[in-house]
């Protein structure tokens, strides 16, 4: 069944190259009719792919066995690659289209590809409260499969088609990190398999510790990720959302730090439409809701979350709903937060939601797949796309320094808390920091934009306020800019301990500019 998802990408990349007259306009300049007419349906054929797949797999196989089976064959393709002297680095088999992030590492082109075919929920232990996973399951399927059972992860990144091995390896955030802090610090354990081949398991405190914290961020570059444990916590079925406008720049910097260290709100969340206008949401798991106030937001006729939210804002109202707990988590996927409004125009249209929503969204993956240079080189140029973490003390100079540099809105603005620790990310003292990520997703509004120019502006800002830019964005800085940012410390000790230096690539070379197209 694996071979299907192969299969569908060869077909879309035939419908890509296919040089009949009309074709390459229409992907470039309607791309909206290439995308509805193909993409759509075929991203449909994934979802209920991986559905079935991950049913059949859970309920009628015996993962943990197979699994098995899986790490011992990258294990013998690791040994044989040593075996032969091979020159190359080593990366992930998997085709750089099928990533979220919207760009392509050129490496897979060049480096040793050791296929990594992991995508199951391997155990819930309700007692340990920990799911076992491979690295390829996606936050859809944990979604669906805790939900049923009454549990959850305590840090649920917002996309279906985020990978736990993406979200270890890079980094992933959700508006309960205010509590849990960043995907990394609800895992537990990691499993391994090392430049030599062996198989390790690494915990925070009683297994190879320094591995454990040297793992995030670190994509891929100490060893392939086989499994990862992670908490879990008990689930409601509602969420109780409150929405609150606010007006002015000051005034919303104040309440959004307010409502991120109140830890009775399980949930907060900014979403910023100009410098001086924003909704701020708190939210807490409830068992039980008030009929008149359910909203459904996953539905597939219902609004893009981000237009409802903006309709508080418009009539200048706060409120309250109650959302299932599921289309809460999920509540910006189909419109891939705002993404989706200049690849499909009218997509938030009431008729196309009736009509077609149930396909929406199409898969990031297929729009990587089938978006071509000239359209690669349009999105580099007038398109941002980045996810930058800034102390929550600086959260007013960093909006004023987004909007002289970029100007795009939305905003994306979710709090998070920053544990000390030994890894590449870490508060600068000793103590716990609240930390705010600011996304950034759209076409910027300033006259002097220029790609790497005011990509380098923000970057040093963030730098100089002892900040983080996430790696699955477009990063210009050079490799001391890079780890003036990022502590590598712990992580060039492994390198050399671990034999990663003649068998991975370092993080730098894999994420800087010049790495990927």
């Amino acid at each position: 069944m694996d071979s299907l998802l192969y299969l569908a990408g060869l077909v879309v990349l035939f419908l890509v190259w296919i040089k009949v007259k009309g074709v390459e306009y229409v992907i470039v300049h309607q791309r909206w009719i290439f995308v509805c007419l193909f993409l759509l349906p075929l991203s449909i054929v994934f979802d209920v792919y991986y559905y079935v797949r991950a049913w059949i797999i859970f309920k009628m196989c015996s993962a943990p066995k197979l699994h098995d089976q899986r790490v011992r064959e990258i294990q013998r393709q690791v040994r044989e690659w040593r075996k032969a002297g091979d020159k190359k680095f080593m990366c992930t088999g998997r085709p750089g289209w099928l990533s979220v992030s919207l760009r392509v590492g050129k490496y897979k082109k060049t480096h040793k590809n050791i296929m990594i075919n992991m995508m199951d929920i391997l155990e819930v232990d309700t007692h340990k409260r920990v799911v076992r996973v491979e690295p390829l399951a996606n936050m859809g399927q944990v979604t669906a499969l805790l939900n049923s059972i009454g549990w959850t992860l305590p840090v649920l990144p917002e996309l279906d088609d985020l990978t736990v091995g993406g979200l270890v390896m890079g980094t992933g955030i959700e508006s309960s990190s205010h509590i849990y802090g960043l995907f990394q610090h609800i895992c537990v354990a990691y499993e391994l398999v090392l430049a030599d081949g062996s198989l390790v398991r690494c915990t925070e405190v009683s297994e190879n510790s320094d591995l454990f914290h040297a793992v995030p961020w670190s994509c891929g570059t100490l060893g392939f990720l086989v499994a990862a444990e992670i908490k879990i916590v008990p689930a409601k079925p509602w969420v109780k959302l409150h929405y609150e406008p606010v007006r002015g720049l000051g005034n919303i910097c104040k309440r959004f730090t307010e409502a991120s260290q109140n830890r009775q709100n399980t949930f907060v969340e900014g979403i910023q439409y100009s410098l001086d206008s924003a909704v701020i949401m708190t939210g807490t798991m409830t068992d039980h809701a008030e009929p008149d106030k359910i909203n459904r937001i996953g539905l597939h006729f219902k609004p893009w979350f981000f237009k409802h939210v903006e309709g508080y804002l418009k009539r200048d109202y706060s409120g309250v709903e109650y959302i299932p707990l599921r289309h809460y988590y999920h509540r910006h996927t189909r419109s891939i937060f705002w993404e989706l409004q200049d690849i499909i125009p009218f997509g938030n249209n009431a008729v196309f939601r009736w009509l077609f929503g149930w396909m929406v969204p199409p898969k990031i993956s297929l729009l990587k797949l089938t978006q071509g240079e000239t359209i690669r080189q349009l999105y580099e140029q007038h398109h941002v796309v980045q996810d930058m973490l800034v102390p929550m003390k600086n959260l007013q100079e960093a909006i004023t320094c987004f909007h002289q540099e970029i100007n795009v809105y939305p905003l994306w603005l979710c709090p998070f808390t920053l544990p000390p620790g030994r890894g590449m990310v870490h508060p600068r003292g000793p103590e716990e920091e609240l930390y705010v990520d600011i996304g950034a997703y759209g076409e910027p509004r300033v006259k002097h934009f220029e790609a790497k120019a005011s990509t380098r502006q923000l970057e040093k800002f963030v730098r100089d306020v002892h900040g983080f830019q996430m790696l699955y964005a477009d990063v210009y800085m050079d490799r001391e800019e890079f780890w003036k940012m990022f502590d590598g410390q712990l992580y060039h000790r492994l390198r050399e301990e671990l034999g990663c230096k003649d068998a991975f690539p370092e993080v730098y070379d894999k994420i800087c500019k010049t790495a990927r197209h």
